[in-house]
């Protein structure tokens, strides 16, 4: 168990910590009204990423339950698409602008969670890699993977609302991303390659 959550939040530290619209969201409200008044939006956010997250893991159980062919299928092509991230990343520059900011409540964060698709296909594509297939714990390890992917999540867009306006200046321009996108591709890379490996 050690080993895959060390995995797991390797995996999940590029996606939630790099630039993108969720934290790209939590930085100009936090930029503009503070940490406190970003909570109602974080608290629906993280609620709607809970629940979601653990309906899809609880689908994918089942998956891995009827069949390992199809699962382990599943895994591979997983990989390949972390590999296709990674050099996404690998090759990126500066990210757009944020959008401004406004008062959030915490509908604003569920409907945040829920209307975004990259947000569904990270979370699928993370059980197809940490899901063990034909796992006697399939229950306690769903709500496992669950949790610490809404911590991380969690931690992450707290980080972006307290830096606010002072991230989103500092990776606007193309020399200060380059670095914070070849790290995040190198260890979704590794991440990758670990799973495939196993």
């Amino acid at each position: 168990m050690i080993e895959l959550t060390i995995a797991l939040i390797l995996f999940l530290f590029p996606l939630a910590y790099s630039p993108g619209p969720g934290n790209m969201f939590f930085a100009a409200i936090g930029g503009r009204f503070g940490l406190r008044a970003s909570a109602p939006a974080t608290i629906g956010y993280h609620l709607a990423t809970f629940a979601v997250t653990a309906a899809i893991g609880f689908g994918f159980a089942g998956v891995a339950r009827m069949s390992t062919e199809v699962f382990d299928l599943m895994r591979y092509l997983g990989s390949a698409y972390i590999l296709w991230l990674a050099l996404k990343f690998l090759r990126a520059g500066a990210t757009d602008d944020g959008k401004d900011a406004r008062r959030a409540t915490v509908m604003d964060g569920a409907i945040l969670l829920l209307l975004n698709p990259k947000a569904y296909l990270i979370i699928a594509l993370m059980f197809t890699q940490f899901l063990q297939a034909n796992s006697n714990s399939g229950a306690g390890l769903v709500f496992w993977i669950t949790s610490v992917f809404t911590l991380n999540n969690f931690v992450a867009f707290t980080v972006w609302t307290i830096a606010g306006d002072v991230l989103m200046r500092r990776f606007r321009s193309e020399d200060s991303a380059r670095p914070l996108n070849i790290a995040s591709g190198l260890m979704l890379a590794a991440v990758a390659i670990w799973i495939v490996l196993q």
